[in-house]
């Protein structure tokens, strides 16, 4: 070690941007320089037991300590460091001497902030309160300086700066001014609660005194430096922190994100680029450089055209608009202007690439294994090594095929955890496949279900375990019986056969005492498809079925009234739409007599005059798509409900009910002719009435279909049909060997790939 240093007169009080490389390098150079006894950071005391752990070679930042309410893991506060942070450097500093120094964190206990309820806004040091209007010195400093920038007025005096060896407390000294000329100025700018924390750590510091004499450094906020460095009594500090609430905490290490130390992701203390600024860390000699060829990379992996020769000149524009605008090196703005102008042709398509992968980033922090976790945490944690499920930050597709062992054990992971409220995956449609054996999902870890995590531990210390009693839970608590129903299936997904019997008796109790069809007709669908393709996960639902068929039953006796009770337009509208759902899953269930059930509801609905055009018309055309209802009982149909005598609203509503796919209209010029002549019809007065109904059915066709039933009516008269009554273009009867040619082929689509 080199020699101790000169004496000096009161402790080093590093001031410092939290996140700031040009702070982080200046903090290293001064504390090599001074060689304090001690290190102070502002931070909660709760922590000082997890420090050590920063040590570990497992232990990768970005990461945060974590602390939570004991008894309410809800109420929580992060302190987050990035590698550039300066707490993190000098934290790493003390641990890295040949005699380790001790370093201790001085801000005000967690115990008090989540107590009193702030902190939970996630701001970075606990701080934050709802409603103020904080002070923002950068802006008050670069403004004052004549910069309309903050970030660039930062980066000129204190990023390009080098790493300070020359002076290493220069900054520090005129940082510390600055804030002092602000704090006479502007009070506590808004930083309420700023008192009783500076009272804290003055107190810490009388105790860092007693122990190390001066011979300490504190490493904080730059705007605190003017009052830890005041003249104050113990006394009054003491006084500023009597009978402040107090509650019981726990802390722990979790692993953070660039993109979440970003402001644009709503952190309070946040930087608009951790990701330059990790680089600017990183990169000790020519940034720029360094930079753009990062850039040239990312732009190369999206198969975009950009050679040696593009860097060099990105180089030379960034250096030459950094020149023009009195600048001592080139930024961000200046970089990001030569990339776009020289490797994005100007576009600000892949720009915007840049400025997420890079600029602000998906770097994901790692926390070792042995940092204290709640129990939750450490079996979710084992499931995802055994599943080789990586918790990774930047967005991904995955791609799971249920007959395979390890993928339907990852897909019941994911449900589950869904069921917990910890959104590490969503369910995504599936491409190139309906079949019910594939599953996508999107995956992004976010920092803050490290507390959904805690909040799901008070259910259980494994994840099987924690989701059967919260599923438990929502079914004793749920008020209607469509919440019921999602559970239930949503139970069968998750592989939770031990909560499905708390979740059926509820849904049986609610299921009796529900009258209203139109919450039966949603909670069908969901049990449907739990009975239907709860075989493919291998669980059983066949308890459902009692209950599935109870609820259809009572929904083909509870429909018909209801839709003849003359319902207005949008009432119309959401019965259309409980048909159809009805209609969907009767189709999966298997139970005995039931689909005859429901199409002698839907001739019921199709026939009876008080019901709205909306749903006769939809009933037919259910009917006619099952084959149950005649052509000619159809045609019957539109013509008695396009007569003159009809009322043309009505009328329209029919036509927007039966011909919602418009493919029929197509191929059956029967009943487009129908329609064709209700249509030129209709009187003057009542056109206008009408013309927005069909409009909105007809402008739901695709285009091709569109145009076919143009070219149609363009032509005026329907062709001859061929002999037998068939189409045109069809024969008069199937060919059995002609149809039977197709199967071999069919039965390779359906089978889908091996297993």
């Amino acid at each position: 070690m080199s020699a101790p240093p000169a004496a000096r007169r009161g402790p080093l009080l590093l001031g410092v941007r939290h996140h700031g490389p040009g702070s982080a390098r200046a903090v290293r150079a001064a504390l090599d320089a001074a060689r304090p006894a001690a290190v102070l950071i502002e931070g909660p005391p709760e922590g000082d037991a997890l420090l050590p752990l920063a040590a570990d070679p497992g232990m990768r930042p970005p990461v945060a300590l974590l602390a939570h309410a004991a008894d309410d893991p809800g109420r929580a506060a992060f302190w987050p460091l990035a590698a550039f942070s300066p707490e993190w450097v000098a934290l790493r500093w003390a641990q890295e001497q040949e005699v380790p120094v001790p370093v201790r964190f001085i801000d005000l206990p967690a115990a008090h902030t989540l107590a009193a309820g702030t902190g939970a806004d996630l701001d970075g040091d606990g701080s934050g309160e709802a409603g103020s209007v904080r002070l923002d010195p950068l802006a008050v400093l670069a403004g004052t300086a004549g910069y309309d920038d903050p970030e660039r007025w930062w980066e000129d005096v204190v990023e390009h700066r080098g790493d300070g060896a020359a002076d290493p407390l220069g900054a520090f000294e005129a940082l510390a001014e600055a804030m002092g000329a602000l704090r006479e100025a502007y009070g506590d700018g808004g930083h309420a609660r700023d008192g009783v924390r500076e009272a804290y750590m003055r107190q810490r510091m009388r105790a860092a005194r007693r122990e190390f004499g001066d011979d300490y450094a504190v490493v904080c906020g730059a705007w605190h430096v003017p009052a830890l460095g005041a003249r104050t009594t113990a006394a009054a500090d003491k006084a500023l922190l009597t009978g402040l609430p107090r509650t019981k905490v726990e802390t722990a290490w979790v692993p953070w994100t660039h993109r979440r130390l970003a402001r644009a992701g709503g952190y309070g203390a946040g930087i608009p680029s951790p990701g330059w600024y990790a680089h600017l860390f990183a990169a000790r000699d020519r940034p720029v450089e360094r930079w753009l060829t990062k850039v040239a990379g990312l732009l190369r992996e999206e198969d975009r055209q950009v050679s040696s020769a593009h860097v060099i000149e990105a180089v030379r524009l960034a250096g030459t608009l950094a020149a023009i605008r009195g600048r001592p090196l080139a930024g961000l703005a200046e970089t990001l202007e030569a990339v776009r102008a020289v490797m994005c042709d100007g576009s600000d398509v892949p720009l915007a690439l840049i400025e997420d992968r890079l600029v602000i980033g998906d770097v994901l922090g790692e926390v070792p294994d042995g940092a204290p976790v709640v129990p939750l945490q450490r079996d979710l944690t084992r499931q995802q090594r055994s599943l080789r499920l990586k918790a990774e930050a930047r967005q991904r597709e995955l791609e799971l095929d249920l007959r395979k062992d390890t993928d339907a054990a990852k897909s019941l992971l994911l449900h589950r955890l869904r069921l917990l409220g910890i959104g590490w995956g969503a369910p995504a449609a599936s491409r190139g496949s309906t079949g019910t054996f594939r599953e996508t999902w999107r995956l992004r870890w976010e920092p803050e279900l490290s507390v959904r995590v805690a909040e799901a531990g008070i259910w259980g210390t494994t994840v099987v375990a924690a989701a059967t009693a919260k599923a438990e839970a929502d079914a004793a608590g749920a008020r209607e019986l469509g919440e019921v129903t999602a559970l239930a299936e949503r139970c069968l997904l998750a592989g939770l056969p031990q909560a499905l019997p708390a979740v059926l008796r509820a849904l049986a109790d609610r299921a009796a005492l529900d009258t209203d069809v139109g919450r039966l007709a949603k909670a069908l669908p969901a049990l449907a498809r739990s009975l239907r393709y709860g075989d493919v996960r291998g669980t059983d639902a066949s308890a459902l079925a009692t209950v599935a068929g109870g609820l259809a039953e009572r929904i083909c006796v509870a429909l018909p009234p209801a839709c003849a009770a003359g319902p207005d337009a949008q009432a119309a509208a959401e019965l259309r739409g409980h048909v159809d759902a009805v209609h969907a899953a009767i189709g999966l269930l298997d139970e005995e007599g039931l689909r005859e059930r429901w199409s002698a509801v839907l001739g019921v609905l199709a026939g009876r005059d008080g019901v709205p055009g909306l749903i006769r018309g939809r009933a037919a055309r259910l009917l006619l798509d099952e084959g149950r209802l005649p052509a000619e009982e159809t045609a019957r149909l539109m013509g008695l409900a396009l007569s003159p005598a009809a009322p043309p609203p009505d009328a329209a509503g029919w036509i927007e009910g039966f011909a919602q796919d418009g493919t029929l209209l197509v191929h059956d010029e029967r009943l487009l002719g129908l329609i064709d002549a209700w249509l030129a019809g209709v009187p003057e007065s009542a056109f206008t009435d009408v013309l927005p109904l069909l409009r909105r059915t007809f402008g739901a066709y695709e285009p091709g279909v569109r145009r076919s039933l143009g070219e149609l009516v363009r032509r005026g008269r329907s062709p001859k049909p061929a002999p037998g009554g068939a189409p045109a273009g069809f024969a008069p009867a199937l060919d059995p060997s002609r149809a039977d040619a197709v199967l071999p082929v069919l039965g390779l689509l359906l089978a889908g790939p091996p297993a």
